[in-house]
């Protein structure tokens, strides 16, 4: 990262330990997929028949045992990093992502909006935990690291990840919701509504966008023309073309394509990171 190399400060993260830092990540994603769909098998049959996991890829059996195998190793990397390096509670907060994926499976998810939040959160919480393993660096004042500028893109892309992913999660809510009704789920578009829902993703939407116009002006005054052509193109203008076709959709198919759409918005929006490579 530019910031360490104008201190000479090498970070905490970087090479092997970033490497087992991303693997415990998607180790939880994986592990928390999987006992979601065991819970999940009956209202699959209904949403998503063809694209189901337990029982066609996994055997019902397995699922319970690989998702403790994927949470342990997740959990035990997170508690490796902590003894061996200055990474402060890793393995507790892997921990913590673990349990709260499962709640989510289990209950979390059927009720309003509350799943969709801690989905949501825990997406922010890849980007953030960055941050968060290289607290002792930037804690401390003696080193000269601009610290303000690691904090301030962190919040940035976190609150990037928080918003569109809380968008992608209400609008796969519209898309299962005959699967959802049937088995007795109190999502947003079954309480509210599917209008009432779209106005929600909608106003959340023009937020995502107005923030990133503000922010591309704000790289414009520091003339990183790349940046705002990469974002404009790529990330903003699908964006509103996400906010026009949600005021047409009507079935599941149309909800699923944009569901589609948002998750290749999330990609481009954290591929953007790259640029600030070049521009410190």
């Amino acid at each position: 990262m530019p910031v360490y190399q104008q201190a000479g400060i090498t970070p905490v993260i970087y090479g092997w330990n970033f490497f087992l830092l991303c693997i415990s990540s998607v180790l939880i994603a994986a592990a928390g997929y999987i006992i979601n769909d065991y819970f999940d098998r009956n209202i699959d049959l209904v949403n998503k028949p063809d694209k189901m996991v337990v029982d066609k890829i996994i055997h019902r059996r397995w699922t319970i045992i690989w998702h403790l195998i994927l949470s342990f190793i997740a959990i035990a990397i997170g508690f490796y990093l902590d003894i061996t390096t200055k990474i402060f509670l890793l393995g507790i907060t892997n921990f913590i992502c673990v349990l709260l994926l499962f709640i989510y499976s289990i209950s979390l998810k059927k009720r309003f909006l509350i799943g969709n939040i801690i989905i949501s959160l825990l997406t922010a919480w890849v980007i953030l935990v960055i941050t968060w393993c290289e607290n002792s660096n930037i804690i401390n004042t003696h080193n000269h690291l601009r610290a303000d500028k690691i904090i301030r893109e962190t919040f940035l892309f976190a609150g990037f990840a928080f918003i569109i992913s809380l968008i992608r999660e209400v609008v796969k809510d519209m898309e299962d919701i005959e699967g959802d009704t049937k088995y007795g789920c109190r999502t947003m578009p079954i309480v509210w509504g599917i209008n009432a829902t779209k106005v929600f993703v909608a106003v959340w939407l023009i937020v995502l966008i107005a923030t990133l116009v503000i922010v591309q002006a704000y790289a414009a005054r520091l003339q990183w023309w790349l940046s705002i052509a990469y974002c404009s193109v790529l990330i903003i203008l699908p964006l509103l073309w996400i906010f026009k076709k949600l005021y047409d959709a009507k079935t599941s198919k149309h909800f699923h394509a944009l569901s589609s759409l948002i998750k290749l918005v999330m990609l481009t929006g954290i591929l953007s990171m790259m640029f600030f490579k070049y521009y410190h």
